[in-house]
């Protein structure tokens, strides 16, 4: 298997109506930008045809769109097991986007620039069209986890974010692998290693570009309470 400059680990539940116009956009963009990548979709358990998209494009892009079907277990798992496959195929790289198109390609330009100066290169969603529900519930997730670790997260479970690959298989070691929010333990995890060097970049966050959101705001506060209460299982 041919090492890659970049794994791009994208969860995906119940998306047909998005993924092939998501997966085309950021194909095009990464093939503009001439960096060899593979696109390693995680289809967690989707129930909408999903997966004979997915096996469309990878028919379509051979090598480069990867589909890996998993029971449903929720998106932080989906995450985990992506995150797993970038270290297990020895990526340069491991970037981390959401399947419904409110990640726009046209940010990754400055995430790729002077990548050799850092280890990890995070988005912070200045600007959002997904509703001021959402602006609150990371307002207090960013409030509460800065409370508990005494730490400033900043966008702490942004899906926009590379990393170094090995400085990334080095932090899932510390996560349990049953760890609902693998996102948000990633980030502290990440910010408690003092060595990395770190880039913010300034996003607009999109609204959903079609399908239905599987998470609502009942669901993300008490996976939010979950995180506080579990905090102690994420290794230092």
């Amino acid at each position: 298997m041919k090492t890659v400059e970049l794994a791009i680990v994208m969860p995906i539940y119940n998306e047909a109506a998005n993924i092939e116009n998501v997966a085309g956009e950021w194909l095009q963009e990464l093939n503009r930008l001439g960096i060899s990548f593979e696109l390693l979709a995680v289809n967690d358990g989707s129930r909408d045809g999903t997966s004979e998209v997915l096996k469309k494009l990878a028919a379509q892009y051979p090598g480069i769109v990867v589909p890996i079907e998993k029971a449903n277990a929720g998106h932080g798992l989906a995450c985990r097991t992506g995150y797993s496959l970038a270290v297990a195929r020895s990526a340069d790289w491991t970037f981390q986007i959401d399947s419904d198109g409110q990640c726009d390609p046209q940010f990754f330009a400055d995430f790729w620039k002077g990548r050799e100066a850092v280890d990890c290169v995070f988005g912070v969603r200045k600007t959002r069209d997904d509703g001021f529900s959402r602006v609150l519930i990371s307002a207090a997730c960013r409030a509460l986890t800065s409370l508990a670790t005494g730490m400033d997260l900043k966008d702490l479970n942004v899906p926009y974010r590379m990393m170094r690959t090995p400085v990334l298989k080095e932090a899932l070691l510390k996560i349990p692998d049953d760890f609902d929010m693998q996102n948000v333990a990633l980030t502290l995890t990440l910010k408690r290693n003092a060595a990395l060097r770190w880039k913010y970049v300034p996003i607009h966050f999109r609204d959903r570009q079609g399908g239905t959101n599987s998470i609502n705001i009942r669901r993300i506060l008490g996976m939010g309470w979950g995180l506080l209460v579990n905090l102690h299982r994420i290794k230092r």
